[in-house]
């Protein structure tokens, strides 16, 4: 008698074979050569089901965020500390022969850094000045860049007028997993395209992928998106943090061994990062996120990593009929359709990366008709809201505990740094009060707790744009005001104090 994990075989006098199935409490006869083995058990012929017989595979839990592995499910991941970030993975032998590194083969001793010669980076144009801007002055040959956003919001078209554009440079290598040839086709004839350079692939399989890339040996690859691929080598579904990694990987060996540039379009979740698990980010050399509401026609491409260029920078487009065409003045565009002397109005200056942006920011207050008053902030941090009237309450006296108090950033445009957290405090007191902030005017500067005003950054690129835009005034920190007075024609107004702001405003 020999005993596997769940199987009993015993060996009758008629040399055939009966098996007990411990699992399911039956046996049948058989001859042994009927039952083949695999990993040292016997597959059970009882079942019934094309899934009989399959070996046990290791289960683990892999967070999406960072890619720390756990033996059981976590609800919070120890590493990076996300929520609800863990998703089961099967684990199984990976296939052998597949490719090892970037330079296999290649001298592996360390060398020293001097003894390496720096070559001087080769780009190419996009043919959009926005995103040459945003990517630090074209793609890089070799680079991997990630293009991420929500469904709709024109990733696809974007990508397929850079493919146009970038005509003469070489062959370009269009690899879909979402949509046929037949609608790819159909957009080009909307957008105007017809190049004979760009080459279509209607593919998941990353080993076919990988096989054409080697073949053709084009100047850019696209993937769109990087969710739709999968690997034989993993047994996970298509879009599974396993899958999205290992893919990923293999593009990069495969593009960055042959100096071949490539976008892969991911879709992004609903908390608005890119969908799979957060080392992708890391993994790339450029990420770019395409950010807009789909019922407005303007899209902001933001850059929240570049190893090429600086980072934050953002690029801006609007949404025609002939695909995405790039603004050139974003400052013009996004304070253009202002009212004259608006009550719960200001303009401030945003630097976007090296870039400084004017935009327009609102404000409205009402008597709340709930237990609690309401706050919400689009385009600006919520906590940042409520951080700022609350010492506008305690240092300037203005009393919001019972208004609703609603922030808006024209334009969809996020901003993050603090040096727009006057122009916040200074409209929402100009909503509650019903007094209007002059229309020539900008305002900048950071709040502290006290209700000091403290100094900003990179204060001479702010004035310069909003003198450009035509501005007579501008309220900014009194540590900033040394020596500016001089180099423009603006009347730049320093105060110390939130207090002195708004009397220097009329709103005090």
């Amino acid at each position: 008698m020999r005993k596997n994990n769940t199987y009993i075989e015993i060996k009758s006098i008629s040399k055939k074979y009966i098996y007990w199935c411990k699992k399911f409490k039956i046996s049948k006869k058989g001859e042994k050569d009927s039952f083949k083995e695999e990993s040292g058990n016997i597959k059970c012929p009882l079942w019934g089901c094309p899934k009989y017989g399959m070996a046990k595979n290791k289960t683990i839990f892999v967070c999406s965020e960072c890619g720390n592995e756990s033996a059981k499910w976590l609800g919070k991941c120890p590493a990076c500390g996300s929520w609800n970030s863990f998703y089961e993975q099967k684990i199984v032998e990976p296939k052998s022969g597949g490719l090892k590194g970037i330079s296999a083969g290649g001298n592996v001793t360390p060398q020293t850094l001097n003894s390496y010669e720096a070559k001087e980076t080769i780009r190419t144009n996009t043919g959009f000045q926005e995103l040459d801007r945003v990517l630090g002055g074209g793609l890089v040959k070799g680079s991997l860049v990630l293009l991420g956003g929500e469904p709709g919001i024109g990733k696809s078209t974007l990508i397929l007028q850079i493919c146009d554009k970038v005509k003469g440079e070489g062959k370009v290598l269009y690899v879909s997993g979402e949509e046929s040839a037949e609608q790819i086709k159909l957009r080009a004839d909307r957008l105007g395209i017809n190049n004979e350079d760009i080459l279509f692939l209607g593919e998941t399989n990353i080993d076919i992928v990988n096989q054409a890339i080697v073949n053709v040996n084009p100047k850019l690859v696209i993937i769109d998106s990087i969710q739709t691929m999968y690997s034989d080598d993993i047994t996970a579904a298509a879009g599974s943090v396993s899958q999205v990694r290992e893919i990923t990987g293999q593009v990069m060996r495969v593009c960055k061994s042959r100096g071949i540039t490539t976008i892969i379009i991911g879709h992004v979740t609903k908390e608005g990062n890119i969908a799979g698990p957060r080392v992708l980010e890391h993994m790339v050399d450029t990420v770019l996120y395409l950010e807009g509401e789909r019922y407005f026609s303007y899209r902001i491409l933001r850059g929240v990593k570049n190893r090429f260029g600086s980072t934050n920078e953002i690029g801006m487009f609007e949404m025609r009929d002939k695909g995405m065409c790039e603004i050139d003045n974003p400052s013009d565009i996004l304070i253009s359709e202002r009212e004259d002397n608006p009550a719960g109005s200001c303009i401030v200056a945003t630097m976007e990366g090296t870039r400084p942006i004017l935009v327009e920011l609102q404000a409205l207050t009402a008597q709340t008709v709930f237990g609690y008053p309401k706050r919400t902030a689009n385009g600006i941090d919520y906590n940042r809201l409520s951080l700022l009237l609350a010492v506008l309450e305690k240092r300037a006296g203005i009393m919001l505990g019972s208004q609703d108090v609603y922030l808006n950033v024209v334009g969809g445009l996020k901003i993050n740094e603090p040096a727009v957290d006057l122009g916040i405090a200074l409209v929402a007191a100009s909503s509650f009060k019903n007094i209007s902030i002059p229309t020539d005017m900008i305002i900048l500067g950071e709040v502290g707790l006290t209700g000091e005003i403290r100094r900003i950054n990179l204060i001479e690129k702010r004035l310069k744009e909003a003198e450009k835009l035509g501005f007579k005034k501008c309220i900014i920190p009194k540590s900033n005001e040394k020596d500016l007075k001089e180099k423009y024609k603006l009347d730049i107004i320093g105060v110390k104090s939130i207090n002195e702001a708004m009397q220097k405003i009329g709103l005090k």
